[in-house]
């Protein structure tokens, strides 16, 4: 037996969060097309799941953390929407930053192809309602099940499954493609 399970359980917490780092900077990246704002989300949440809900069993920790993540996205949100109602809220705010998050090229023509389109999904998504944004992110992207989106945003499964379509009509009609992932997975 361990003599220092408290250590162990830090140690498990610290390489599951480690494991989820990159994902879930994608997902607020994503979400807020910002890389200082997706930074500060993602390590709030670390910092609120460490706190609140460490102790818990390891195998909650996931949609425990994803919970946590995608309700301090939605409050992001809500910020942002009051602060645009302020008056002086345009002297204060600079030029929306766009990253591109595709991967690097040895050909510049191509890498700026892949730039443009990672552009038009995120142009696209953004005009996604809140909700639909997260669950396509959830489902799509970081590949949780109906129940472990369900799950982490607090929400019915089939409001995941009717979000889920939602999202994917739109995007199909917004980047007029047939390539975007299936319901069904």
């Amino acid at each position: 037996m361990d003599r220092h399970p408290l250590s162990e359980r830090r140690r498990r917490l610290d390489a599951f969060l480690a494991a989820q780092q990159t994902r879930a900077y994608s997902l607020a990246h994503a979400m807020t097309r910002n890389p200082d704002d997706a930074l500060d989300l993602v390590q709030d949440s670390m910092l609120r799941l460490a706190r609140h809900y460490g102790e818990r069993r390891e195998e909650e920790w996931t949609l425990l953390f994803y919970r946590i993540l995608n309700n301090r996205i939605r409050d992001f949100h809500r910020r942002r929407t009051l602060w645009r109602w302020l008056p002086f809220s345009e002297a204060l705010d600079g030029p929306e930053e766009h990253p591109a998050a595709g991967t690097s090229s040895d050909d510049p023509q191509r890498q700026a192809q892949q730039d443009g389109e990672v552009k038009r999904i995120h142009q696209a998504l953004a005009r996604l309602p809140l909700r639909q944004q997260q669950v396509f992110l959830l489902r799509a992207w970081q590949e949780f099940s109906t129940a472990e989106t369900a799950a982490a945003l607090g929400i019915a499964e089939t409001s995941v499954k009717t979000h889920y379509r939602r999202a994917i009509s739109r995007l199909r009609q917004l980047l007029n493609t047939d390539g975007v992932p299936d319901e069904d997975r």
